[in-house]
Order: structure tokens, then C-alpha cells, then sequence
């Protein structure tokens, strides 16, 4: 009978006061039903009759007997706040919102059973993306239960739950927990890789009440249907979910944050991982925040630090997917087309003006600039394409050759972009006339000299060869013959180090040629009929002449990455456009654009220094 009397002090709110009220109204009639046990028979068979009629007139009381199953949860336990002060089922009964949610009746007076609202989370999605509040107040219910750790054998759910006396804290307490064998006290003889929680004294301290209860809850999302966010596009890892319970209300703004040690294997080149916990008040029906925690790589897997308590677990934020990978090679190869098809337009351009019209050395210098410049883009285009195709299908001696192959032309594209940066500081910043005897040839001996030094050495180490990517299934999804796996340093240090130093080198020089052009211009030192879009489109093909649309590497990680990755392809694939359009506007000679021209500004610059010496 104390089931039954549990039942009726279930029907006060769940607040502090309710919770006193409903705990002094169960010890008197508990204590009542106590002292019946000593009538006659007769009386305690009519107390019996009274109180099973008493249920049964009861509101809701016919949903509990539908339910088919006694509740798991006494709703007179007073049970924690784990929704972060949200009240949806206080808000629902006080309102006039339909009380429905997967075509089940919330009733205000009984809360069910875990058993059935794990039911409704794995077989009605609308639980979890709809926003209405029956729904929400069915979600909300369902964490109370699972926190409140008093339910057991369930599958894919697996729950310790400890009562600790806040006077025998002297240490942090230490938790160890696996998706498999679920929570544990730590023990220090326990082998292999779990993952840790620590949880700080502070916690305990801050207790009202001598003892307080632990509840750490390890779920098998997969298998319970639950948190399910919409649009979610990350993984959780292995599935599984981790609650944590301490006391009888929510935690949060600790100093000293709660740490949890997430053990993985070691995750395919360019997964990010994020530590999150899942906040019911983000979008429409829930979802993962990060706000209060941080990621940290550990010894042992991923460390989570987090300034409050309730369900954690640590997100992979995609990578490539086999879709994904295939759009990203179509556009690619397109784009190779396009850059290879205006790469020779532009150097044929280039040979044009430079036969059929007389220019200074300077300028003549600048176009063998641009058209060795151009020729390493067209040859990288051309390799990329041989690289998409043979790999996968070649002898590893040849993906070998054509992984060291795409590297120099890589090393070569980066190369004449930063002796075209070098040539624009000289003729705008130290405003010097080149005469240096055979010029251009010593330039191409550092263009095309300098990477064969840098891919010999790569190559003697063994650098090259089969490059797979992978997705976070560790399916292969892709091939390219290019720097392996294990020697990805020679990458960092030879594509990322050696274009970093030559972007910022650049972006400093095209600040001071925008600067000092800008400014020619509004002192009228300029004459012509420059058009503002002529200037946008002179611009673009400068930014793209030093390189800048390369800099989107180095965005290509985290959330964001893919669709990085497509402006990152789209826009390398036009460099060459872009290029063409800015050598046509730039040098093709107008008689009222004459002076205009990158020349005239520079002719300007050596009078103006020359006047002042």
C-alpha cells in the first residue's frame, strides 16, 4: 500500500515547498496505513476497497493502468532539476495546449513509467523534434527519470548510483565509465581504456544537506532513440551519452570544472572533436550546446571540462563523406578544365602584347612574371587531373613519382606567387628600377630551381605515396597520390609553413600597392577614365595573382569545413579567370588609359623620389 500512497502525494508541484508538503503528507499516511495493520479484518478489507476505488476515480489514473507496468520512479521522490529551471509540464496544465504528443494524453497527475517513455523515444521522432509543449513535457519527464537513477535493467541504459557524505570528501571522486560495461567506481588495478570522471570537491561542499546522492548515467543513444537533434550533421562518439547527478538540484557555475576523459581510438586526418552537453532550450525541441565546456586532447583520449552537470558526450564533426567527396572531386576537375583552358589564353595574351607592342623592360619583365606564374597553374591543373585518375590504379613506384609530381607543382604555383609579390615591393615600396643582367632567367631558376630541392628531400625520406581519405567509419572514400600519412609533418611544414610565411609577405605588400595607388589617385598624379568596376576587377586580379584564394586552407577544419572546401575549389578554379580578366584590363594599351597603368605609377614614384634627392 505504499505504492498507493505515493500515488496521492505525487499530485503536489515539484518545487522545494511541494516536495516538503508531499514528503510530510507520505510519512502520515504511511504512518496511518501503519497503524491499520492492528484493526480487524473487516475494517482493514473496507480500507483496502476504499483506497483501490479512491485510485480509480483518480484523474490519469486510467493512463497508469494503461501503461501496463507500475511506475519506476515514486513521483513522491523528489527528484532533480535537470531541464535547467525549465517548467514545460507547469506551463502545459496552466494553459490551453492540446495534451497530446505521439498520440498519447499527458496527464498532469501521473508522470508514467521509464519503460513507456522509452518506448515513445524510439518508435515517434516527433518527441524529439517537435516543439509543442506536450512534447516537451514528455521529454522533460524523461530526463527527471533517467537522472533520478532508480531504474534498472534496461537496455542500452546502464546507471551507478552512490550516496556520499559531504564530510567524508576529502579528494575528488573519480569515476570510471565505458559504452560496454557502463560506470564504475575507479579502481586503480582496472586495465585498458575507460573513460575517467572527476568530479571536484567543490561540488560536495557546496551541498546544503549531509549526504547527497551521485547518479552517472551511461546511454546507448542508438538503442534508446534518444537526443536527437535536428539536422544534426556531427556523430556522437560510440553512441553513447553520459549523464551526471549530484543532490537533489542543478549545478552549474563551478570554478573548478567537472572533467570528463572520453578514451577513443585515434580518428581519421580531419575529424574535430567537440565536447557538448545537450541544453532542451537551443532550437526548436533541444539540442547539443558547447557554451561552459571545452575540449582539450589528452594522453588517453579527449578531455572535457565543464562548468555544470548534465548529459555529456563528445561530438565528431564530420568529414568528408563519400557524397560529399565526389562533389568536391567533380567541381574540382571542371574547375582544372576552366583554370587549363584560360591558363593558355592567358599566355598567349601575354606573348601577344608582348610581341605586337613596344614597352619598357619593366613591363616586359612583369609579363614573364605572369606567364611563368600561369604556366606552373596550368601544369598543376594537368597533374591534378593525371592524379585523379591513375590513382587507386597505379604501381606504388608510379604514385610514388606522381605524388613527389604534384608536390613541385604545388611548390611552384607558391614559389612564382611569392616572387611576384617580391616584384610588386620592388617597383612600390622601394620604387627601384631592375637592371640586374638576365633577370628573368635568375627568377626562373628560383621558381622552378627551389621546389626540386625541397621534393628531393621529401623524397629520400620516403614521403609519397597512396594518400586515403577517409570518413569517420574509417571507410575510404578517395585516393590521391600525394604525401602519406605518416609524414604528414612534411606537409605541415612544406605546403602550410612555406605558404603561410608567403601570404602574409604578400597581403602586406598588397595593402601598401592598394595604399599607394589609392592615393595617386586622389591627388590626381593619375590621369584616365578608370571606371570603378575596372578598379574592382584590377583589385580581384591582383588578390589573386599573390595567391590569396590558397589562404582558405587553412579554414578547411572544424564545422564550416565543407562547405569551405567548395568555395575554397570553386575559387581556385577561377584564379585563372580572374587573372586573364586583370592582364586584358591592365596592359592592353588605351591611348586614355596609357597612364593608368601599374608603369606610369611607378615612372611617377622614381620622378617624385628623384625631384626629392
Amino acid at each position: 500500500m505504499r505504492n498507493g500512497c505515493c500515488l496521492r502525494s505525487g499530485h503536489k508541484p515539484r518545487g522545494s515547498l511541494g516536495r516538503s508538503k508531499a514528503a510530510g503528507t507520505r510519512g502520515a499516511e504511511c504512518g496511518g496505513m501503519a497503524r491499520g495493520s492492528q484493526e480487524t479484518p473487516q475494517s482493514g478489507m473496507n480500507l483496502f476497497l476504499g483506497t483501490v476505488l479512491l485510485l480509480l476515480l483518480l484523474p490519469g489514473g486510467g493512463l497508469a493502468l494503461d501503461f501496463g507496468v507500475s511506475p519506476l520512479v515514486s513521483p513522491c521522490t523528489p527528484l532533480p532539476d535537470v531541464a535547467k529551471g525549465r517548467d514545460s509540464c507547469s506551463a502545459l496544465f496552466r494553459g490551453d495546449e492540446h495534451h497530446e504528443c505521439c498520440n498519447v494524453m499527458v496527464k498532469q497527475q501521473n508522470p508514467g513509467n521509464i519503460t513507456h517513455l522509452l518506448h515513445l523515444s524510439r518508435h515517434c521522432l516527433k518527441l524529439w523534434h517537435s516543439e509543442i509543449r506536450a512534447c516537451a513535457c514528455l521529454r522533460e519527464r524523461l530526463f527527471r527519470l533517467l537522472q533520478s537513477g532508480q531504474h534498472t535493467l534496461l537496455e542500452g541504459l546502464k546507471t551507478l548510483l552512490l550516496s556520499v557524505r559531504r564530510e567524508d570528501v576529502t579528494r575528488d571522486v573519480l569515476i570510471t565509465f565505458s559504452p560496454t560495461a557502463g560506470p564504475s567506481r575507479l579502481n586503480t588495478t582496472e586495465k585498458g581504456e575507460t573513460g575517467k570522471i572527476h568530479l571536484p570537491r567543490e561540488i560536495f561542499r557546496s551541498l546544503s544537506s549531509q549526504t547527497a546522492s551521485v547518479v552517472v548515467t551511461v546511454l546507448d543513444i542508438q538503442q534508446l532513440g534518444m537526443f536527437k537533434e535536428v539536422n544534426q550533421t556531427a556523430q556522437v562518439l560510440d553512441n553513447t551519452v553520459v549523464g551526471i547527478t549530484v543532490g537533489e538540484s542543478s549545478i552549474s557555475g563551478l570554478q573548478d570544472p567537472v572533467k570528463l576523459t572520453f578514451a577513443h581510438r585515434q580518428l581519421p586526418h580531419g575529424v574535430t572533436l567537440q565536447c557538448v552537453f545537450w541544453d532542451p532550450s537551443k532550437g526548436q525541441a533541444g539540442g547539443w550546446s558547447s557554451s561552459g565546456c571545452e575540449t582539450q586532447p589528452g594522453d588517453k583520449g579527449t578531455v572535457c571540462s565543464c562548468d555544470h552537470l548534465t548529459f555529456f558526450t563528445l561530438l565528431l564533426n564530420p568529414a568528408l563523406d563519400s557524397s560529399t567527396a565526389k562533389a568536391l572531386m567533380a567541381v574540382a576537375t571542371a574547375g582544372c578544365g576552366v583554370a587549363m583552358a584560360f591558363a593558355i589564353f592567358t599566355i598567349a595574351f601575354c606573348i601577344f602584347i608582348r610581341c605586337r607592342f613596344r614597352f619598357e623592360e619593366t613591363v616586359h619583365i612583369n609579363l614573364g612574371l605572369h606567364v611563368n606564374l600561369v604556366g606552373s597553374l596550368f601544369l598543376l591543373n594537368l597533374v591534378f587531373l593525371l592524379n585523379s585518375g591513375l590513382s587507386g590504379r597505379s604501381h606504388p613506384r608510379t604514385c610514388r613519382v606522381l605524388g613527389g609530381l604534384t608536390h613541385y607543382c604545388l611548390l611552384c604555383c607558391f614559389t612564382w606567387t611569392a616572387l611576384e609579390g617580391c616584384q610588386l615591393y620592388l617597383l612600390f615600396v622601394k620604387v627601384l628600377g631592375i637592371y640586374i643582367h638576365h633577370y628573368l632567367a635568375k627568377l626562373c631558376l628560383i621558381g622552378w630551381g627551389f621546389p626540386v630541392l625541397v621534393v628531393g628531400v621529401a623524397g629520400v625520406i620516403g614521403s609519397y605515396g597512396e594518400y586515403s581519405i577517409q570518413n569517420m567509419e574509417h571507410q575510404v572514400i578517395a585516393h590521391l597520390c600525394w604525401i602519406t600519412s605518416k609524414h604528414l609533418l612534411v606537409h605541415y611544414i612544406t605546403n602550410c609553413g612555406y605558404f603561410g610565411l608567403i601570404f602574409l609577405f604578400n597581403m602586406a605588400v598588397f595593402g601598401v600597392v592598394t595604399q599607394k595607388s589609392c592615393s595617386l589617385q586622389n591627388t590626381g598624379a593619375v590621369q584616365g577614365h578608370r571606371k570603378p568596376w575596372k578598379v574592382a576587377l584590377v583589385a580581384a586580379g591582383l588578390f589573386c595573382l599573390l595567391g590569396a584564394t590558397w589562404a582558405l586552407a587553412f579554414l578547411t577544419y572544424g564545422i564550416s569545413s565543407t562547405a569551405v572546401l567548395y568555395i575554397f575549389t570553386i575559387l581556385n578554379s577561377l584564379q585563372g579567370i580572374f587573372i586573364f580578366i586583370w592582364l586584358v584590363i591592365l596592359y592592353y594599351p588605351k591611348t586614355k588609359e596609357t597612364t593608368g597603368s601599374l608603369s606610369y605609377i611607378t615612372r611617377h614614384d622614381k620622378t617624385t623620389t628623384a625631384s626629392q634627392d
